[in-house]
């Protein structure tokens, strides 16, 4: 009689440790065994192509705390989390809301339209938008703005350091949208309609049926989007700075992955970059908690 459910539970572990395995392999080939290596080669002095490595301790850390443009790069990180999480999600939530106003054979061309971009590769983007902010009389910006004035613009908009981080902005925010708009609309057509149509009996305005009934029912979704755009933003950002600016003008715009990149690939301070790429995951780690402890449903409520 005992042998049995042993046998079943051997076997139903088993089972399961079938599935997990190979996912537990793959995440420690391509994601632990990667960061346990960039935390060890963070403590030495390395070019990254000799097989000379020279032990230094936490001195990679120490230059980070004297560095300036470190302080530059954490800065422009957290200005591009801080103002894509408001207008992406401000304008996705907008543009969701609308849109399952509307028919499904009405939305169709605009939600292709808002989703385009999501498909485009990031290089073509940065392509794309150097071009609107070309300075001379080819740029689209600075030739639109010269339909208001009696004088041909002629803004350097990637080339200030009081316009430039706002310029990447921009194509960070368009870029990002569609998919986010996805998102919600798919959270936002779960919503009973007799929800609203009960709401909407008992005087409700839209305004208090958006607040009241769409807000606390898609949280879960923004909670997952808000967290979603932190982490794709501190690890990802650099790709859209390199291919505009390239951290100019003057390291303005750097931020820690186009930093790491410059330093690990272009001028072969292989530890240094090691130690800033520990850096970018102990700030994505460490934002992703206290945000995730901050969006917490019950603590908004308060």
């Amino acid at each position: 009689m005992t042998a049995k459910p042993t046998s079943y539970r051997l076997r139903r572990s088993l089972f399961i440790l079938g599935f997990i395995l190979p996912t537990f392999i793959l995440f420690s080939v391509i994601t632990a065994y990667p960061m346990l290596r960039g935390l060890y080669i963070s403590l030495f002095k390395w070019s990254g192509y000799s097989g000379n490595m020279t032990f230094i301790g936490l001195d990679n850390y120490k230059r980070m705390l004297k560095d300036d443009i470190i302080g530059t790069a954490i800065f422009n990180d957290y200005f591009l989390v801080f103002w894509k999480v408001v207008f992406i999600l401000a304008i996705a939530t907008f543009l969701a809301v609308a849109l399952t106003r509307m028919s499904i054979k009405r939305t169709g061309v605009f939600r292709v339209i808002l989703f385009f971009p999501n498909l485009i590769s990031v290089v073509v983007i940065g392509v794309l938008w150097r071009y609107i902010y070309n300075p001379s009389d080819i740029g689209f910006l600075n030739a639109f703005l010269s339909l208001f004035t009696s004088e041909a613009v002629t803004t350097v908009w990637l080339g200030q350091t009081n316009t430039a981080m706002w310029s990447i902005l921009a194509p960070a925010v368009w870029a990002g949208i569609g998919f986010y708009m996805i998102l919600l609309m798919a959270a936002i057509m779960n919503i009973p309609e007799s929800l609203y149509e009960a709401a909407g009996i008992d005087g409700a305005s839209r305004w208090h049926q958006f607040k009241h009934i769409t807000i606390p029912l898609i949280w879960e979704q923004m909670k997952v989007s808000i967290i979603h755009i932190v982490i794709t933003t501190l690890n990802g950002s650099f790709i859209i700075i390199f291919l505009m600016t390239e951290g100019g003008p003057d390291n303005s715009t750097q931020v820690m992955g186009s930093y790491l990149y410059q330093i690990g690939f272009q001028q072969y301070h292989m530890g240094y970059a090691s130690a800033i790429g520990v850096l970018i995951l102990t700030l994505t780690l460490i934002t992703s908690l206290i945000l995730n402890r901050l969006l917490k449903r019950e603590t908004i409520e308060m």
